[in-house]
């Protein structure tokens, strides 16, 4: 994700002057510089950012643990879509969680969780929480914050990415990346990589999804849950359809980030996770050997 194209090869055995082995033919894998400073610096921010954001926020959905399509929501109106809650039944206390009007037994889970003395009605439990006690001020306080510096953040990446043009060169799929594409999935559902300085195209995809679109919308469907920016940029609730709508797309875009983080996590893991941690750290990531040039005729 750099414009840098710097490129170094380990010498293999024999070049060090250790004695020829099997090894000593193995084809050399370079190092290239793939991952800018800034690149590095902002996916750390982000992945701080995004932690904090995401437990903070659990916290404060603690205070409303229910889900709303349209303007309203309370008791007197049926548009609730998810909720969480707990009751005294003859079994003892129970947590519950009500997707479309389908009421689910989720006790110790979400709606009721904790054990003994510590046994409460939550919608999440205490460990998915910042703070872990009920604390909506608090959490709001730390989740403001990380929205901001992700943000800013985000604007700023957005602004050096198109100028010194790494948006277009390495994360915009072109038409050749789109014909890759079928390939690109059945080699991703074998766990058969390639190790390249360019992304493949379902990286630009998922990249470019995230930063381009989902980010940007968890920032907006955010200032609309906002009374302030409500008054200073009222088309954002018609836009959304609505405060408690916004809410909903929030929550479920939160969602889908989780989903995006354990999907990279579990590819991180299997194309190799020290190259690919030595790349976001250092920038400089092991590629595959140079493919081998064809024979010319008669050789």
């Amino acid at each position: 994700m750099a414009n840098e194209t710097e490129l170094r090869a380990e010498p293999n055995a024999r070049q060090q002057g250790e004695p020829e082995t099997f090894a000593s033919n193995a084809p050399l894998r370079p190092l290239v510089y793939r991952q800018s400073l800034s690149t590095r610096i902002t996916h750390w921010l982000w992945a701080i950012s995004l932690f904090f954001l995401l437990f903070s926020g659990l916290q404060i959905f603690n205070a409303r643990p229910d889900l709303y399509i349209g303007q309203q929501s309370g008791f007197g109106f049926d548009n609730a879509i998810l909720s969480f809650s707990a009751a005294n039944t003859d079994r003892g206390p129970k947590g519950y969680t009500t997707i479309f009007g389908r009421t689910f037994d989720t006790t110790g889970t979400f709606g009721l969780s904790g054990k003994g003395e510590d046994l409460a009605a939550r919608a999440f439990p205490a460990w998915m929480t910042i703070p872990s006690y009920q604390d909506l001020a608090t959490g709001r306080v730390i989740h403001f914050f990380f929205a901001w510096i992700l943000s800013a953040t985000l604007l700023v990446w957005l602004v050096s990415g198109i100028v010194n043009g790494h948006i277009g060169r390495d994360l915009l799929p072109r038409g050749g990346d789109l014909a890759r594409l079928p390939r690109d999935v059945a080699d991703h559902l074998r766990f058969r990589f390639s190790h390249r300085r360019d992304y493949n195209v379902l990286q630009k995809l998922s990249y470019a999804g995230v930063l381009f679109i989902l980010l940007p919308l968890m920032i907006l469907t955010g200032l609309t849950m906002s009374p302030g920016m409500d008054a200073a940029l009222p088309f954002l609730v018609d836009i959304f359809g609505g405060r408690q709508t916004a809410r909903t797309i929030h929550f479920f875009g939160m969602t889908l980030l989780v989903l995006f983080f354990v999907v990279h996590i579990v590819m991180v893991l299997a194309a190799g996770p020290l190259n690919e941690l030595r790349s976001i750290v250092t920038g400089w990531y092991r590629t595959d050997p140079p493919a081998k040039p064809l024979p010319e005729p008669g050789e």
